[in-house]
């Protein structure tokens, strides 16, 4: 019986495309399986856990989101996850922009939306965590998802007022004083301020708003011996450092220097600050001094990224 004889030739591409279309249905499978299994004990342990108070269930949360918005087809509980989330994200970006959402309301919950939308309540937190991100919303512990008022604009120029650039946006800034107390300076510190290493300071934090919402919160330090009393010109003065050193007859000063800074919140400033635990802050190392440049004042000012944007103005008064 006689036998064709192919010698090496190898399988022929037809067989190789087959073998590629069966390997890529088992893949299909496997994470059609995977995706099932996560579904199912996401599902399970979001009824028994309070997810804000589970950071290490937060955290598998969020990485099975990522697999799942990698892998929509894994997600055989919610058709289409990739694009599902964009959308309610769209929907609600729209809604807002119309107005139909003002700043500082309340967004209707996950599950509501969930329910709303046909998909699960991850699905619709994606959609939050993407409109914060987009500074559109602000997600908080025990307040639900907010609307945030618009970012704003900082100028940073030769004279710095939060009140008063925040007057020229058409916001109404406010400020408070949270506490007040002498120390011993730190040597850095009295080294900037062109004090004796040790020299006694006043160490002031304060907290920044704009039309009611918390902006920023900042840690003052200025000599005792220049500025006696000053905690309470600083009360006084409404937690303005332009009012309290007018009462020290100081009416004008200048920005000498100012260094940025981005880290992430912790758990006191996110909770000054209205906004999550982690969630990302701009920090501003800031000198102010007499018109002739000595320096009087140093501030280390944290903001929230979400609600700021700094603008540096060299040249601006």
């Amino acid at each position: 019986m006689s036998r064709s004889w192919r010698g090496n030739s190898g399988p022929t591409s037809s067989a190789i495309s087959a073998r590629l279309a069966r390997a890529r249905i088992a893949i299909q499978r496997c994470l059609s399986m995977v995706g099932a299994v996560i579904v199912a004990c996401r599902l399970a342990v979001w009824e028994c856990l309070d997810y804000n108070r589970s950071p290490a269930w937060k955290g598998l949360y969020i990485l099975n989101d990522s697999f799942l918005t990698e892998h929509p087809g894994a997600d055989v509980g919610a058709a289409d996850n990739g694009t599902a989330w964009r959308r309610i994200a769209d929907d609600l970006s729209a809604a807002i922009a119309r107005g139909d959402h003002a700043t500082g309301d309340t967004l209707p919950a996950a599950t509501a939306l969930a329910e709303r939308y046909g998909v699960h309540r991850h699905t619709v937190r994606q959609a939050f965590r993407h409109l914060a991100e987009q500074g559109l919303v602000t997600v908080s512990r025990g307040r639900g998802t907010q609307v945030s008022p618009r970012r704003v604009a900082y100028p940073l120029g030769r004279r710095v007022s939060m009140r008063a650039n925040l007057g020229r946006l058409g916001l109404v800034g406010s400020s408070r004083m949270l506490s007040a107390a002498q120390v011993e300076g730190e040597t850095d510190i009295c080294a900037t301020l062109g004090l004796e290493d040790g020299a006694r300071l006043w160490r002031v934090e304060g907290l920044s708003l704009a039309d009611g919402t918390p902006m920023g919160t900042g840690t003052h330090w200025l000599s005792v011996v220049r500025f006696p009393d000053f905690d309470v010109a600083f009360r006084d003065g409404g937690a303005s450092m332009t009012a309290a050193l007018k009462a020290y007859g100081i009416t004008d000063y200048v920005r000498l220097s100012t260094r940025l800074t981005a880290r992430l919140a912790s758990e006191r400033e996110a909770e000054l600050l209205q906004v999550e635990p982690g969630a990302p802050v701009m920090v501003s190392v800031a000198v102010d001094a007499l018109p002739d440049l000595t320096p009087i004042h140093l501030v280390s000012s944290v903001f929230a990224g979400e609600r700021m944007e700094m603008v540096v103005e060299p040249f601006a008064e």
